[in-house]
Formats: C-alpha cells, sequence, structure tokens
C-alpha cells in the first residue's frame, strides 16, 4: 500500500482545504511532519484513518469529538479525499462526515447524512465503484488485509503504545496482539470445550442420578424385610467411585431373597389348595342330602292335595265332551244367525226407500220402478243440451262487463297520457340542465384529485419529517447522557488504573516466594516486600472499570449510530416534503380534499340524471304509439258489443221453454236427477229384502240336520253346550296339569336315592358351607402370597435389568467426560498436564509473538549496535498467573537476560520502534504479504542522544531498500535538519496550513 495523496476540507485544525503530496515527501524515503503542539500533526494521520475505515484511532474518538473544523466557514462542507495504491490499483476515496449545514430555505441548521464515495483510475480515467459505506469498507480491509485496529498498530506506529507494550504484563500483551492477529477463534476452542466439558459433566451426572432412582426404585421393590442387609447406599452421591459395584452386589441378594420367598409361598399354596378341595366336596355332599330330604318331603304334600281335587277333575271331563260336540253344531248356529241379521236390515231399508216415493208409486213392484226410472232417464237428456246455451249465454255476459270495464280504463288513460304530453317540453329542459351541471362536476373532480394526491404525500412527509426530528432530538441528548456515562467511566478506569500502577509493588510482592529470584530485581532475599496499602487497587478492580467503560463506548456507538440513522431518514423525508411547513400543507389538503369532496358528490349524479333523461325521452315516444293505438282498439270494442247483444238475444228465446217452472236449466236437471235416485234406489231395496228372506230359510234349515246329528234333542240344547274357545282352553289345561301332577309325583317315588335319603338324620349344609369358606379365604391368602412373591421377583429382575442398562450406558458417557475434560483443561491452562499453565489463545499468541521479537531483534541489533536482542519467554509464571507471553532483552555486554521493563528511556525507544516495525512485518505477512510502502512514526525521538539517533535514522533509511518511505512525527529540532523532506503543520488564527519542504525548497 503506497499513499500518494490527501486532501483535507474543514477537517480537524484545517479550515480551508489542504492538500498533501505523498509522492513528492516520499522521495527520500524519511520525511519529517513537524508543528507546533496542537497545530494538527496528529490530526493529518486521523484524515488518512478516516479515509480508510470511516474512523479515526480509537484513542482518539473520543465521546463528544467532532471532526468537523471549528474554524471553517458554515457553508465549507467538512471533507476527506485520499489516493492510494493497493494490490495493484490506484484508487481515490472520499469521505464526509455526518455535519450541520445551513438551510437552503429560511434560518436554522439541518442535518448532512454521512456521504462516501469509491473511484478507481483506469486508461478511461476516473471509474466509480461505490457509495455504500459498508461496501466500501470491507473493500477497503479485502485490499489491505487489515482492519482499522491493525492499520493504527501497523502503518501508524504509535511508540508510546509500544513502550506500554515492553513493561506490560502477560494479560495486557495478549489483549493487543489478539486484537491484532484475531486469535478469537482459539477462544473460541476453550470456550467450546469447556461448554462441552460442563454438557459432559451434567450428562455424567444425571447418569448416576439416574442410577441411583433405579437403585432406590429397587429397594422400594424389595420392600422391609429382615431377611436382607441394609441398603447400602443411604449417603451415596453422583459420582462418587464404588457406586456401581455397590448397587450390583444389592441387587444379587434382592433378588436371591425374592427367589426363595417365592418357592415357600408356592409350597403353602399347594397345601391350601388341597384343604379347600376336600372342604368343598363335604359341603357339595351335605347340600345334595339336604336337597334330597327337601324333594321327598315335597312329593308326599303335593300327592295329598292330588287326591283332595278329585271331584273337580270329574265335572272338568263332563263339560270338556259337551263342549266338544257343540263345536260340532256351532257353524250352522253362526250361518243362521247372519242370515237373520241380512234379512232385518234389508226388511228395514225397504220400508224406509218405499216411504219416500210419491203415492201412486208406492205400491209398486220392481218392473213398474225400472220403466219409471227409464222415462225419466230420456227427459234429463233433453235438459243437458239447453244447459249448454244458459252457459254460453252467462258468458257473454261478462264478456260485455269486460268490455265496459276495458273501456273506462282506456279513457282514464287517455286523460293522463294527454296532460304528462302538454308537460313534456318542460320536463325535457329541466333533465337535460341536469345532466350538464353534473358534467361540469365530474370535470372539476377530476382536475382536483390530480392536484391532491402529490399535496397529501408531502403532507405525509412532512409529518413524517416531524416526527424524525423529535427523535432526532432525543438521540441529541441521549447521546450527550451516553458520551458523559462513557468519559465518566473512562475516567474512573483511568483513575483505578492509576492507582493500581502506584501500588503494584505490593501486587508483585505478593508473587514472591522465599528462595526464588525476584522477577523485578533477580534478588532471591526479599527483606521487606512491599504491603497493600488502604484502598489498595487489584487487578479486578481494574478490569472491572475497563469492562464498565467499554459498554458505555459501546451504548455510545448505539445511539450514534441510531442518530446516523434518524437525520438519514429526516433528510429523505424532508426532501419528499419541500419548503412548505406542515400547518400549511395540511391547511392545503383539507381545502382541496373538501372541494375535491364536494365536486365529486356532485358529479356522482351525472350516470343517474342521464339515465332519467333517457327514460322520460323514451316514455315520450312510447305515450304517443299508445295514444294511436288506444283509438284502434275502442272501435273493435263497439263492434263486439253489438254481435254479443245479438247471439243472447237468440239464446233466451231457446231457454225459456226448456226451464219450464224451474227457475234455470240446472235446476230443472237438478230435478230431475233426484226423482232418478229415488227411483232406482227403491228398486235395488226391494230386489235385497227378497234375496235376504230366501237365505234365512235355507239357513233354519241346516241348523236343525247339524243339531240332530251332534246327539243334542233341539236346537237350544246344542246352543247352550256351545262355550268360548279361551273357557275350553282353560279346562284343558287344569286337565292336563293334573294328568301331568300324577305322572310327576309317580317318577318321584320310584327314586330310590330321594328314599335312602329320608331315612338318613336330617342334613345340616350351613355348617359344611361354613368350613368350605374358611379353606377359600386360606386359600386366597396363599394365593395373594404367591401373586406378591411373584411380582416382587418379576419388578426386582426389571428394575435390575434397566438398572444394568443405566450403568452399561453411563461408561461411554464417563469415558467422554473424562477426555473432554482432559482437553478442556489443557486448553485452558489449568491441567497438571500443561506445565507452564498457558492456554491456548496464548500459546497462539507466543507463536505470534517469538516471530515478532525475531523480526525486531533484526533492526534492535543494528540500532544498538549489537548490543541487545529481543527473546520470547515462554517461563511459567509465580503466583497464578499464565505463561507464554514473556519478552525479555539480552545484554550482549553482559550477557545476562531481563525483563523488557527494566529498560532504560533511550533503549526502551530502541526496544519499541524496533517491535513496531517487526510488528509491521509479522502482520503484513499474516495479511496475506501486502507491501505497506508508507509508514509513520508518531514521537519518541526525544530520548536519544546524538549517536543514538544517527543509529535510529539509520535503521529508517534502510527501508528505502523496500521502496519504503517512513513518516516521522516528531517536535525534536535536531530531525529537522538531518532530514531533508518535511511536511510543516503551520498553526494560525484562521486555522492550521501545510507547507511542504523537500532539499531546501518550500512551497
Amino acid at each position: 500500500m503506497r499513499l500518494h495523496r490527501l486532501e483535507v476540507t474543514a477537517f480537524g485544525p484545517f479550515a480551508r482545504p489542504q492538500t498533501i503530496d505523498f509522492d513528492a515527501l516520499s522521495g527520500a524515503g524519511i520525511f519529517l511532519l513537524h508543528g507546533p503542539t496542537g497545530a494538527g500533526k496528529t490530526s493529518v494521520l486521523d484524515a488518512v484513518c478516516y479515509a480508510l475505515y470511516g474512523s479515526v484511532p480509537g484513542s482518539r474518538q473520543s465521546p463528544g469529538t467532532s471532526l468537523r473544523s471549528d474554524h471553517a466557514a458554515p457553508d465549507t462542507p467538512t471533507e476527506v479525499t485520499l489516493e492510494l495504491t493497493a494490490g495493484g490499483r490506484r484508487l481515490e476515496i472520499t469521505r464526509r462526515p455526518e455535519q450541520d449545514r445551513p438551510k437552503k430555505r429560511g434560518t436554522g441548521t439541518t442535518k448532512d447524512k454521512p456521504q462516501s464515495l469509491l473511484r478507481e483510475r483506469t486508461a478511461d480515467g476516473w471509474t466509480g465503484l461505490s457509495r455504500s459505506h459498508q461496501e466500501i469498507g470491507e473493500e477497503v480491509e479485502q485490499l489491505l488485509g487489515m482492519s482499522r485496529e491493525q492499520f493504527c498498530q501497523v502503518v501508524l506506529l504509535p511508540q508510546g503504545e509500544f513502550a506500554q507494550f515492553l513493561r506490560a504484563g502477560a494479560e495486557a500483551r495478549g489483549r493487543l496482539l489478539g486484537r491484532l492477529f484475531d486469535t478469537r477463534r482459539f477462544a473460541a476452542v476453550e470456550s467450546l470445550l469447556a461448554d462441552r466439558r460442563r454438557a459432559a459433566e451434567a450428562k455424567v451426572r444425571a447418569g448416576d442420578e439416574k442410577v441411583l432412582a433405579a437403585a432406590q426404585r429397587l429397594a422400594q421393590a424389595a420392600g422391609d424385610s429382615p431377611d436382607l442387609r441394609a441398603w447400602p447406599l443411604p449417603d451415596r452421591q453422583p459420582g462418587e467411585p464404588g457406586l456401581a459395584e455397590a448397587v450390583r452386589a444389592w441387587a444379587a441378594v434382592a433378588r436371591c431373597w425374592s427367589r426363595e420367598r417365592l418357592v415357600v409361598a408356592e409350597y403353602a399354596l399347594a397345601a391350601a389348595e388341597g384343604r379347600h378341595v376336600a372342604a368343598r366336596r363335604a359341603a357339595d355332599e351335605e347340600r345334595e342330602l339336604d336337597r334330597l330330604q327337601h324333594r321327598h318331603a315335597e312329593t308326599t304334600r303335593r300327592a295329598a292335595l292330588l287326591d283332595g281335587a278329585a271331584p273337580d277333575r270329574a265335572r272338568v271331563r263332563d263339560l270338556l265332551d259337551r263342549a266338544r260336540r257343540g263345536a260340532l253344531v256351532a257353524p250352522a248356529l253362526e250361518l243362521r244367525g247372519a242370515a237373520a241379521a241380512a234379512h232385518l236390515t234389508a226388511a228395514h231399508a225397504e220400508g224406509v226407500a218405499r216411504s219416500e216415493l210419491p203415492p201412486p208409486l208406492a205400491g209398486a213392484g220392481v218392473e213398474q220402478l225400472a220403466a219409471v226410472e227409464q222415462r225419466l232417464r230420456e227427459d234429463l237428456g233433453a235438459v243437458g243440451a239447453a244447459r249448454r246455451a244458459e252457459l254460453r249465454s252467462a258468458e257473454i255476459g261478462r264478456e260485455r262487463a269486460t268490455l265496459d270495464r276495458e273501456s273506462r280504463d282506456a279513457e282514464e288513460q287517455r286523460q293522463e297520457s294527454a296532460e304528462w304530453l302538454a308537460r313534456w317540453e318542460a320536463t325535457r329542459t329541466e333533465l337535460q340542465e341536469r345532466v350538464d351541471a353534473a358534467q361540469q362536476a365530474l370535470t372539476l373532480a377530476e382536475q382536483l384529485a390530480g392536484r391532491l394526491e402529490p399535496v397529501r404525500m408531502q403532507l405525509t412527509a412532512s409529518l413524517r419529517r416531524d416526527a424524525l426530528a423529535a427523535d432526532a432530538t432525543a438521540a441529541d441528548g441521549e447521546l450527550l447522557r451516553a458520551r458523559e456515562e462513557s468519559a465518566g467511566a473512562r475516567e474512573r478506569w483511568l483513575e483505578l488504573k492509576e492507582a493500581r500502577l502506584r501500588g503494584i509493588a505490593a501486587e508483585l510482592a505478593e508473587a514472591l516466594t522465599a528462595g526464588e529470584p525476584c522477577a523485578v530485581c533477580g534478588s532471591a532475599e526479599h527483606p521487606a516486600p512491599a504491603r497493600p496499602a488502604a484502598g489498595h487497587v487489584d487487578r479486578a478492580a481494574e478490569d472491572a472499570a475497563h469492562a464498565r467503560f467499554e459498554q458505555a463506548e459501546e451504548r455510545r456507538a448505539g445511539v450514534e449510530r441510531r442518530l446516523a440513522a434518524l437525520r438519514e431518514a429526516e433528510g429523505e423525508a424532508a426532501s419528499a416534503a419541500g419548503e412548505a411547513g406542515t400547518e400549511e400543507l395540511r391547511a392545503l389538503t383539507a381545502d382541496l380534499s373538501g372541494r375535491h369532496a364536494a365536486a365529486h358528490a356532485s358529479a356522482a349524479g351525472l350516470h343517474a340524471a342521464r339515465e332519467r333523461l333517457a327514460r322520460a325521452e323514451r316514455e315520450h315516444e312510447a305515450r304517443g304509439s299508445d295514444r294511436l293505438d288506444a283509438e284502434r282498439r275502442a272501435a273493435a270494442r263497439a263492434s263486439r258489443r253489438e254481435a254479443l247483444d245479438r247471439e243472447q238475444a237468440s239464446l233466451e228465446a231457446e231457454l225459456v221453454l226448456v226451464r219450464g217452472d224451474s227457475p234455470s236449466v240446472a235446476a230443472r236437471a237438478r230435478t230431475l236427477e233426484d226423482r232418478i235416485r229415488m227411483v232406482t234406489g227403491a228398486a235395488g231395496a226391494l230386489r235385497r229384502a227378497e234375496t235376504t228372506a230366501a237365505r234365512l230359510k235355507e239357513a233354519d234349515g241346516q241348523l236343525a240336520d247339524a243339531a240332530f246329528k251332534a246327539g243334542f234333542d233341539s236346537v237350544d240344547a246344542a246352543a247352550e253346550a256351545v262355550l268360548p274357545e279361551y273357557e275350553r282352553t282353560g279346562l284343558q289345561h287344569r286337565l292336563d296339569a293334573w294328568q301331568a301332577e300324577e305322572a310327576t309325583l309317580a317318577e318321584r317315588r320310584a327314586e330310590a336315592d330321594t328314599a335312602r335319603a329320608a331315612a338318613l338324620p336330617p342334613a345340616d349344609p350351613r355348617a359344611a358351607e361354613e368350613d368350605e369358606a374358611r379353606a377359600a379365604a386360606r386359600l386366597r391368602a396363599a394365593g395373594s402370597t404367591v401373586d406378591a412373591a411373584r411380582l416382587r421377583r418379576f419388578e426386582l429382575d426389571r428394575l435390575a435389568r434397566q438398572m444394568e442398562r443405566e450403568l452399561r450406558a453411563l461408561g461411554p458417557l464417563r469415558e467422554a467426560y473424562e477426555r473432554v475434560a482432559r482437553l478442556a483443561g489443557l486448553t485452558a491452562g489449568t491441567s497438571a498436564d500443561n506445565e507452564r499453565r498457558m492456554r491456548l489463545e496464548s500459546y497462539v499468541l507466543a507463536a505470534r509473538l517469538e516471530q515478532v521479537a525475531a523480526a525486531a531483534t533484526v533492526r534492535l541489533l543494528r540500532m544498538s549496535g549489537g548490543r541487545y536482542t529481543l527473546v520470547h519467554s515462554d517461563a511459567r509464571a509465580g503466583g497464578r498467573g499464565r505463561s507464554g507471553l514473556g519478552l525479555h532483552v539480552v545484554d550482549a555486554w553482559t550477557g545476562s537476560e531481563r525483563d523488557t521493563a527494566t529498560l532504560s528511556g533511550g533503549e526502551t525507544f530502541f526496544a519499541s520502534l524496533a517491535l513496531a516495525l517487526g510488528l509491521a512485518d509479522v502482520v503484513t505477512d499474516e495479511a496475506g504479504g501486502m507491501r505497506l510502502d508508507t509508514l509513520f512514526i508518531d514521537e519518541g525521538f526525544g530520548s536519544l542522544d546524538e549517536q543514538a539517533l544517527d543509529e535510529v535514522l539509520d535503521v529508517l533509511d534502510s527501508l528505502r531498500e523496500r521502496d519504503r518511505s517512513v513518516g516521522i512525527v516528531s517536535h525534536v529540532g535536531d530531525l529537522r535538519t538531518r532530514v531533508q523532506a518535511q511536511l510543516e503543520i503551520v498553526k494560525q488564527r484562521g486555522g492550521s496550513v501545510v507547507r511542504h519542504r523537500t532539499a531546501g525548497v518550500t512551497d
């Protein structure tokens, strides 16, 4: 990477545009950057860092610090432009920070959001690549291969920080090297292994708890038995040795005991089963004897009852015999009864029919009534033709009434149409005016809508601008509080750090061990070690204060990012809102909305007005046509009325002859139909009466023959013997029951077992059943004992298998835990196998530090005349300190090796400069070998004598062998005569300016 040109405007102390030509300064290899205190030497380096990374070095990015020059005019924007070559590409980076500028209209200021531009010079000139802050930052880091922190350590060599690095402890060195070489992945490995160790330990502990839980359930399943020895694990904890062996041994004893108890219980069950079988057999025999004795007594009782019912049995047999013979006569009786009832009904109907006939026909026979019916039917046929004529006459009357009604309706319609047509011209004019007014309103609404939408968008943007401005104001206050909090935390941290450094002797004294050499003076005797003073600050307090400071810094940075986003959004909203105010836009929007709504409401009736006009025109045309049709229909109705009058007069003359004395033809037809029905009904009743009389006579003869054949003396005797079916069935059932009882008793008297049982003493089944119940209870108790023993044995076997599975599963978990724990201990430096107690990250950083020390020694030997050599030390630290990041200097004159903290001021400068250059080489190689053709060294030359200064300049001058240029930032006056190329920063009242001086030429 080589710097070519730097332009700054309104940046830091530079009010007016200033240009720094690095190509001219780099021609001599070494150039001097000098000027009075506060002129802006460091601001040049800040501008380079800001152009590349968008921020200045962390030590100068303090809260509340603005990059803008206080000397610059309000309308001059702060801007930094850097032209450089990186990765073989010629690039130009331009950046503007967030800054206030005067408003274009009105008074006051507005915020301009940050801007960035990356350009590349090609054969066609400068070509823009990106305007995105993020994309430009990623491109710069990719080309340089370094973060901002690495760049500030490698290119902008801060001598003060490297002097602190030489004197710092292992932890401080580790933090600096960790930022430069990005060893976070190794720290992540340490954290990952620690997390895995904790997870594996939790799994092992959970496995032990499962084994203990299984053992507890095993003890519960074994129960309280004096045959088992006491539970061996009353106070066992997860992870104790011997847990598995003790549980396995006790489980084996419990399972053997459960099997023995099961065998004993099974023997007892077999004995109880034999006793229960014998008791049950005795109870069955006693119950059978009791049953037979009761059966004999019941048979004797039922035989006595059967003998007493003999008279009833004889009477029932006689009744059943008569009923069977009466059943033979029953059909004839039923037939005679039905014939008599039918004849009686027919005779009554004949009397009723003859009473309705006129006197001349009261004694007429069937033939005479048939002749009268024939004559009446002939008269009814003649009346049918006249009835159709009467119906036509009535229809003509209804048709004439319809014609009259149509004439009246037509006249009313004609009058209404005449009135409507008279008003037509006025109506058409009014409807046309409504259509024209609605059309004009529609045109106005469209014009207002085109103006309303842009105004609404402006109002929305203005409201958003006001809201964002309020949020930005609140964020400004929050940023101020965050900056104050960060400044306070930083001041507190520095105070604690200074207090700790004042008491560092006591802290070092705590690590002293009798007989071992002191790390500071090398003496093995410690006669008066320092003691901590009151209020002594230790490392933990300092680290806690530093952590609070970093947290405050993170909060401040978060607030700054949020404020920048708010200002950017506010600028966009202000651009969209324009120059008009919110209230002005709101009033204009309300006015346009009201006028648009009124015009839209008026235009909404355009379609309806056009429809009403069209309907009215169609109605006017229809009414004109209807008036001509009405005149033609009136003439047709008059002709039809005359034809109907002639037809009705002809029909009335015909109907007068047919009706006779009846009011109408229909009445005449009903009279004839009634007479025909009367004559027909009388003839039918007469025929039915003659038929039923013949059937009754025939039934009387059949009944007399049936009674004689059944053995009865008369018909009445046969009728008395007939019984209903249910009575016959009941008598038969009684007789059958007596016969069945007699057969059953005869069968029981023949049973030999019943007779022998009756001769024995009375049975006692209750006592036998009680004996059986007691034997069954003993059997159930023995069965329950066996079931419990079997269940206990099964449960113990199941739990023992489950516990064995838990133990087998625990083995791999314990092996994995031991393996991960060893790795975690090694990487964390807490394991006994890690002799130097070096963490993994420290080990990697130690390798890097060894490379840095080797690269620094090459230059330190030359600057010190071959006297000093920097070496890396991985000696084990005393106390609880970590090893691996020690840095010693070897003095070739004395042959002794001592800590770098013991170097004098000039020696410290030698070592720190060599260390900075060596670190630059190592970091460059780490970043992929990117050439760093421009370096800056800040201060430290004032501590050198004249000879040492010459040696240092010779070393820096040797860097030109790699085509490098080195810029020295210093106040030392001797350097102005020794270094020809100079960049002088001149402090003036209106802002600093830069002056170039090369080989005696000043511009």
